[in-house]
């Protein structure tokens, strides 16, 4: 899928938890072809694009969950609606349920790792297949989605690092407490949360990467990732990849 720029319209743009926002964007969604993948938004008066990964897409737009942590994700939150927002789409590699025989899977994300998981597991349940889902927060003032992944039907299990909301702790204590080490998953947050869920899990997965990306279409080979195959662009290659291709730092 060649990248290239769209014009979206924003049809709201609110918050939804401590610093977390949701923009729901009218336009074109038909280069989506998988759940994971991602776009960059153009920011004004910058010059590097910033990337958001695609939580729910329709016929007749897409949804973006963002968490405000610099200028251009906080000028992204000041937008009203009815305002253009500038796009170079066909970013990523998402997901691949199909990749996996299994009925029953898992879903794993942490903090702004969880949106993208909204769209797989929606494929998911299209597949016929079972998604349980763990999701994991700081604290719960960052909680969110929770009741949009239960209406979907979806066996939802959470963890907060200070036990605010469910199991104190990580998601990979969630993995081991509800033993579902043995499930196929599919998982998407920050290094330190993923590299737990690979050593956690006996099975094989699927890996979305969160990498600071220059360009978004590989060019400048700012997000690489070392596999058993050479090194992997994670806007290019990725952001998702397989659990069995990554070469993981030793502690």
């Amino acid at each position: 899928m060649k990248e290239r720029i769209q014009q979206y319209r924003i049809i709201s743009n609110w918050q939804l938890a401590d610093q977390v926002f949701e923009m729901e964007l009218e336009g074109d969604s038909s280069w989506i072809t998988h759940p994971g993948q991602f776009l960059n938004v153009t920011i004004d008066n910058a010059y590097l694009k910033r990337p958001i990964s695609i939580c729910d897409w329709n016929e007749n737009g897409l949804t973006l969950i963002y968490k405000v942590v610099g200028f251009g994700t906080k000028q992204m939150s000041q937008k009203p609606p009815g305002t253009m927002l500038e796009c170079l789409v066909g970013l990523g590699n998402g997901f691949t349920p199909e990749a996996f025989e299994e009925k029953r899977v898992l879903l794993v994300g942490g903090g702004v790792g969880v949106p993208p998981l909204y769209g797989l597991a929606k494929t998911c349940l299209k597949k016929g297949k079972q998604p349980v889902v763990i999701l994991g927060f700081t604290s719960e003032k960052d909680i969110f989605y929770i009741k949009k992944f239960t209406d979907l039907g979806c066996d939802v299990k959470l963890s907060t690092n200070d036990g605010s909301q469910g199991v104190k702790g990580f998601v990979s204590d969630v993995m081991v407490q509800e033993g579902l080490t043995d499930l196929p998953y599919f998982a998407c947050g920050p290094m330190p949360m993923l590299k737990a869920v690979w050593k956690t899990s006996g099975a094989r997965g699927q890996l979305s990467f969160e990498e600071r990306m220059g360009c978004g279409f590989g060019a400048c080979m700012g997000c690489s990732c070392e596999t058993i195959s050479g090194p992997k662009r994670i806007c290019k290659e990725g952001p998702v990849l397989s659990s069995q291709e990554v070469l993981w730092t030793k502690d």
